[in-house]
């Protein structure tokens, strides 16, 4: 049997704490996005899916413990699954602590017709720092910019550049990676300098401002292909715009 791709969102957002509203937030924002979208199932040691008739109540205790439990749609053959993880300090940038939330979805039209919405609505409802949605295959190349081998450094493929290890970026603002979709909260923007009106005529033709300020920017028309040599290029572009990102600008 042939496995879905998934599409990958990926959020980092301050740590939760004590009554913390932002799980419920995020996870109502997006089943807003995407139509008939209910996360309303924990999965158990087995992976199986749990009805949560008190999700409010589950999410809200959760928070209290500094945690975002896996929950999903049910629907083992369609799944859609929402999860985060508490980064400590020392594997962090500005060495602070971080959430970061996990979003897997297939890789369909739907999905892809909403994804900035929900990129946005999670980002915006976990109040993060930046955030970034790719496809899978996209974000496997992507991951090898980070990932050390045996003998040190990155080696990353399709001539793309490497990127320091997150602990060794000096603000949590600052973006670890790009992503075909990239929100950029005002504090992260300002970080990198975005929007320059005279440098980023291409990236603001397929941006958008956020309630709060951040942006919503798309790197490419269709979702991001890197076998396709002008999506390969665009994000190569980007990475040459924004040498922030990443932690390669010459402190």
């Amino acid at each position: 049997m042939t496995t879905r791709k998934r599409l990958e969102l990926t959020v980092y957002a301050p740590p939760l704490a004590g009554r913390d509203g932002r799980p419920l937030a995020l996870v109502r924002g997006m089943e807003l996005a995407l139509p008939g979208l209910r996360l309303e199932w924990e999965v158990d040691k087995e992976g199986r899916p749990i009805p949560l008739p008190q999700r409010e109540a589950w999410l809200a205790e959760a928070a209290t413990r500094g945690k975002l439990p896996l929950l999903c749609n049910g629907d083992e053959s369609y799944p859609v699954t929402i999860s985060g993880m508490h980064r400590f300090a020392s594997a962090s940038a500005g060495r602070q602590p971080q959430l970061q939330i996990n979003v897997k979805l297939p890789q369909d039209t739907v999905v892809f017709a909403a994804a900035a919405e929900m990129l946005e609505a999670v980002s915006e409802g976990a109040r993060a720092f930046w955030g970034r949605a790719a496809p899978e295959d996209a974000a496997l190349d992507i991951a090898y910019q980070i990932a050390p081998t045996r003998e040190g450094p990155p080696s990353p493929r399709r001539g793309l550049p490497a990127l320091k290890l997150f602990e060794h970026i000096r603000s949590p603002e600052i973006p670890y990676y790009l992503g075909w979709l990239n929100y950029w909260s005002a504090a992260s923007a300002k970080a990198i300098g975005f929007p320059d009106p005279a440098r980023d005529t291409e990236w603001l033709s397929r941006s958008r401002r956020t309630a709060t300020g951040g942006w919503i920017v798309q790197l490419t028309e269709a979702p991001l292909d890197l076998d396709d040599p002008s999506h390969l290029e665009a994000l190569k572009r980007a990475y040459e715009r924004f040498p922030e990102i990443g932690g390669r600008a010459a402190p």
